[in-house]
């Protein structure tokens, strides 16, 4: 009874500290707290559940695992979120099974949240980033589409993946990872602009110049 109370305590606090200290503080997504709330929770009393009952751990194992596919292909998820999804629910299985001693869940729980606050934390490599970026003109020289899309990220190109390249249209869709470089400087520009949707006759719809 013993390990089925702490289980149930670092189930509720584990989940607690991943999802509102953790996961909401970086990712800012309100309707996946509920979802890794509930995720974790419902693991824990169909596992505590099926534990106890003739049912085999596998046939549980087996549903949620239907479960979670349909779930995951619901919605879009970042690989981050994937992450966060799969961790709530180790957390609620481990805890459902509160396996002796007692305090192998909680230590269990508080490891698998520490492992996702370092490993998602901000400090590491704030600077790398990934986008998918689409060109409008075809590129089949790696030399030729890596200067290109440095000089449009200002950023040094790491890895480039091309998705589509497109000859017909003159089009490359590239997966791009890069790392931003540090701003050496304002630069200036010089150059015009004029307000769009606004006649030419009316006061103050005339070409301006900026700098």
């Amino acid at each position: 009874m013993l390990s089925f109370w702490m289980a149930l305590a670092a189930n509720v606090l584990g989940m607690t500290v991943l999802v509102y200290f953790v996961y909401f503080r970086r990712h800012f997504r309100r309707d996946l707290v509920l979802a890794y709330i509930a995720l974790s929770m419902g693991i824990f009393a169909v596992t505590l559940l099926l534990s106890g009952s003739g049912a085999g751990m596998g046939l549980g194992l087996g549903l949620f695992g239907i479960l979670s596919i349909i779930r995951l292909r619901s919605d879009t998820l970042t690989q981050e979120e994937v992450a966060y999804y799969f961790i709530s629910l180790a957390i609620g299985l481990v805890n459902g099974l509160h396996p002796d001693p007692a305090w192998f869940s909680p230590a269990v729980t508080a490891a698998l949240v520490l492992v996702m606050f370092l490993a998602d934390h901000p400090g590491f490599a704030p600077r790398t980033q990934r986008q998918t970026v689409t060109l409008e003109r075809a590129y089949p020289r790696n030399e030729d589409l890596v200067a290109a899309l440095e000089e449009l990220l200002g950023a040094n190109v790491l890895r480039t993946v091309v998705t589509e390249l497109d000859m017909v249209r003159d089009l490359t869709i590239v997966d791009v990872r890069f790392r931003v470089t540090p701003s050496t400087g304002t630069k200036d520009f010089h150059g015009t602009y004029e307000l769009a949707n606004v006649p030419s006759q009316v006061p103050g719809g005339k070409q301006e110049t900026w700098s």
